[in-house]
């Protein structure tokens, strides 16, 4: 026994003597992206509830330390805390890196003067306001900022138009995903559903390299929302509805957030209206149905994380019954009538003509921080978009669209973004893309653009450089390579004589005829460079003025080159050419901003200089076997388009707020000293509201928005003869509707409601004195009003 005891006596001594607790551990904290030193942070040693800090070189020193494991928490003012676990192994060394830029961990709070860049010309659509619009679309969101307008086909296909300019030459990023869905189509709307998006950012000015070179109208980037990372399960259904088409909208989500940084998202849509009405008769075949369904996972930690999303829209839109005309002597008939020539009752059925359109877009995201360099990011994703549009046809092609095209684009994007110098800020990266368009068959039509598959490349190269506290600079620089090679049949009379191809493009003929008609096979190769320059310069009393310039370059689109055939809606036959050449446009703009909480102010003059322009118009009219019908041809000329941006804001009181803009436009062809084609009329819009917080967040306001007569249009009016009245008619196709002002009312309150839930319930009225008017930029004018007055009531709940 007393040698057992011996036994355990020597081992305990001899682990007194090994459990030697005399080490030190000297650490230092630095800046994770720049390697500066972290001064003042706390260290708080979890083992012996002991608190220490980092001197004013980062370093701190715990002495009298065991081997084994130790547990600190790093606090810093600015960073998120941070555990570390330390091995002690004798005297350790361990160097702990902080974050600073917690804005990418946390959720953010959207205002308009979050911006991309500083020296970006951007004003936002914030979260609050797109939930306004939820039964609406992206363009009519986008009408509410002064500069941007849009582009109609009736009330329910909007295209965005910024500065006058729209389709190729605005760039559209959805979820960081350029989108390409035939956008080429003045008839063509974006199809995005606004409600899976978090904000949306339109860009004016010329920061848009790291998205295309093409940019020549602008960017609009449709954002996420950005989650906390910390255990979350939320979300939230709002319900829309119209008197004026008798339908609306119902949108759901629900968000699951965990602290260890992955979230998911699913978030789905179903819109449905019947005909809608002008102030005094149906809009027959106006009515719209619309599915749409996104998801989102993704893991997200400082150092590296992944984001997966995937988004699916279905539209489908009836086209106004009366568009649809056989001839030019149906369209003069039609603009001479005070109402459309085809009026029914109210229906929630969409008939031909209509369109229908399958969007599917997805994307997977990953990033990597390196220490003391940057952010490495690798995206990859792809979209199918199935356009089919649908005329009024008999016997078995009734059924049958007379166009069905099926877009597929995918993509590879990395880009570095290296931060760490503490005043410059570089952003570089690469793309490789591909896009394969197939004209599907058996439509019983030539189609209006053929097969073509199209090959991209491009890198760029973006810095922003702080001079000081209140001046920033950026520059970048942009190259695209691209390449179309498409397949194409064509009269043989057109190719040898008249369009002249058989000298001017040789090679692309085959030589093999097919009924009356080559096949030929068209290759372009363009080369695109871009560049832009940035000017950021913060002044006294809340003032800041920034100036950009931009050289942009955009290849023709395929419509601009292979156009070939009658779009029965328009009545009208587009053609377009193989001697295009890319527009090149140099761009200015500055805008003088002061913001303050009680008066601001935003002033932005711009103008651009656009050589090559490409611009679709009317050139005379053509005899088929269902009549005459326009011809309208793609041609270039210079251009010029100028004018200013103006918004302020005045806080009347602590609850009367004040708000208005004006937009002033002019664009002319330098080439033919005649005005541009389609360009926005001068508007301008004045708003009050009242805000009660206390009285459950009570809001509202009443709008006045006012379109001036566009006085400054080419004039191509043309004459031609009608078979039923057996002379020559005049057809009026320039000339502009009237000056008009709409008036808008808006209310909202929020409840409390299931204890610790909240309902917002909005009551709106839209066309307040239900005014009769045509806006110059739908191309329906010539058919119908545009709409009368609605009452609108929403629902959401936020659970």
């Amino acid at each position: 026994m007393k040698h057992y005891l011996l036994i355990v006596v020597l081992c305990f001594l001899n682990l007194a003597h090994t459990q030697n607790c005399t080490y030190t551990l000297l650490g230092e904290i630095k800046d994770f992206h720049d390697g500066t030193p972290m001064s003042g942070a706390t260290i708080y040693n979890e083992t012996s509830n002991t608190y220490t800090s980092a001197d004013i070189n980062g370093k701190f020193t715990i002495e009298n330390l065991c081997n084994g494991k130790l547990v600190l928490i790093i606090s810093h003012v600015g960073c998120e805390t941070k555990r570390v676990e330390v091995d002690i192994d004798g005297d350790t060394y361990q160097e702990i890196n902080m974050e600073h830029h917690l804005e990418e961990l946390k959720e953010i709070t959207v205002t308009t003067d979050s911006k991309i860049e500083k020296t970006s010309i951007q004003q936002t659509v914030s979260k609050k306001q797109i939930e306004t619009f939820s039964d609406k679309s992206l363009g009519d969101a986008l009408n509410t900022i002064s500069g941007v307008s849009s582009l109609n086909t009736g009330n329910t296909i909007v295209k965005p138009m910024i500065h006058g300019l729209h389709s190729s030459r605005l760039l559209i990023i959805n979820n960081n995903v350029r989108l390409f869905d035939q956008e080429w189509g003045y008839e063509h709307a974006p199809n995005i559903d606004i409600n899976a998006s978090g904000r949306i950012d339109v860009i004016k000015g010329a920061n848009s390299l790291m998205y295309g070179s093409d940019a020549i109208g602008g960017l609009i980037l449709i954002r996420p929302e950005n989650y906390a990372v910390k255990d979350s399960l939320f979300g939230s259904t709002s319900l829309a509805l119209n008197t004026n088409g008798w339908g609306g909208n119902i949108n759901s989500e629900i968000v699951k957030t965990n602290k260890n940084g992955f979230y998911t998202k699913i978030q789905g849509s179903y819109k449905t209206f019947g005909d809608f009405e002008s102030q005094n008769y149906y809009l027959s075949n106006t009515g719209i149905k619309s599915i749409n369904a996104s998801a989102r996972i993704g893991f997200k930690s400082f150092e590296k994380g992944f984001d997966a999303y995937y988004s699916f829209v279905d539209n489908t839109f009836g086209i106004l019954r009366a568009s649809h005309i056989g001839n030019v002597g149906d369209l003069v008939r039609a603009i001479n009538s005070g109402e459309p020539q085809y009026i029914s009752d109210f229906s929630n059925t969409i008939n031909n003509p209509k369109q229908s359109i399958f969007h599917h877009l997805g994307k997977i995201e990953a990033y990597k921080r390196f220490k003391e360099f940057g952010k490495l990011t690798l995206q990859y994703d792809f979209q199918i978009n199935r356009r089919k549009e649908f005329d009024l046809r008999r016997g078995d092609k009734a059924n049958v669209p007379v166009v069905d095209l099926r877009l597929f684009t995918t993509s590879l994007q990395p880009n570095l973004r290296i931060d760490a110098y503490e005043n410059l800020k570089i952003n570089t990266g690469f793309l490789l893309r591909y896009q394969q368009n197939d004209a599907i068959s058996g439509t019983g039509t030539t189609p209006l653009i053929p097969d073509y598959d199209k090959y991209d490349f491009g890198f760029y190269a973006i810095g922003a450089y702080n001079l000081n506290l209140l001046t920033e600079i950026s520059a970048g620089f942009r190259y695209d390579f691209s390449r179309i090679e498409a397949s194409k049949r064509y009269r043989v009379t057109d190719w040898d004589e008249t369009y002249n191809y058989d000298e001017l493009f040789p090679e692309f003929n085959t030589g093999v005829i097919e009924d009356s008609r080559y096949f030929t096979n068209p290759e372009f190769s363009f080369h695109n460079i871009s560049a832009n320059l940035g000017y950021a310069r913060h002044m006294r009393n809340d003032f800041e003025f920034i100036f950009n310039y931009g050289l942009a370059s955009r290849m023709p689109n395929p419509s601009e080159l292979f156009s070939e055939g009658l779009h029965h809606s328009a009545a009208r036959i587009e053609i377009g050419q193989l001697t295009m050449e890319k527009e090149i446009a140099n761009k200015f703009m500055a805008s003088l901003e002061r913001k303050h909480q009680n008066f601001g102010f935003t002033i932005s003059p711009y103008y651009k200089y656009i050589s090559n322009f490409i611009q679709l118009i009317p050139i005379g009219t053509t005899t088929t076997v269902r009549g005459a019908f326009p011809v309208w041809e793609y041609n270039q000329t210079n251009a010029q388009i100028f004018g200013v941006d103006i918004d302020l804001y005045k806080t009347i009181s602590n609850n009367f707020n004040y708000t208005g803009s004006l937009s002033l436009l002019r664009g002319d062809n330098l080439s033919e000293d005649i005005p541009l084609i389609n360009m926005p009329a001068t508007n301008f819009s004045n708003s009050i509201t009242y805000n009660n917080e206390k009285l459950n967040q009570l809001s509202i306001g009443l709008t006045q928005k006012t379109v001036l007569q566009q006085n400054r249009f080419p004039d191509y009016n043309f004459f031609t003869f009608d078979p039923v009245l057996q002379q020559e008619v005049y057809v009026d196709i320039s000339s502009t509707p009237e000056t008009y002002t709409l008036f808008n009312f808006n209310s909202s309150a929020r409840f409390k409601v299931f204890k610790t839930k909240t309902l917002k319930v909005a009551f709106n009225v839209e066309n307040l004195f239900n005014v009769s008017y045509r806006e110059h930029l739908n191309r329906l004018r010539y058919f119908a009003d545009e709409l009368g007055r609605n009452f609108n009531i929403q629902l959401k709940i936020n659970y």
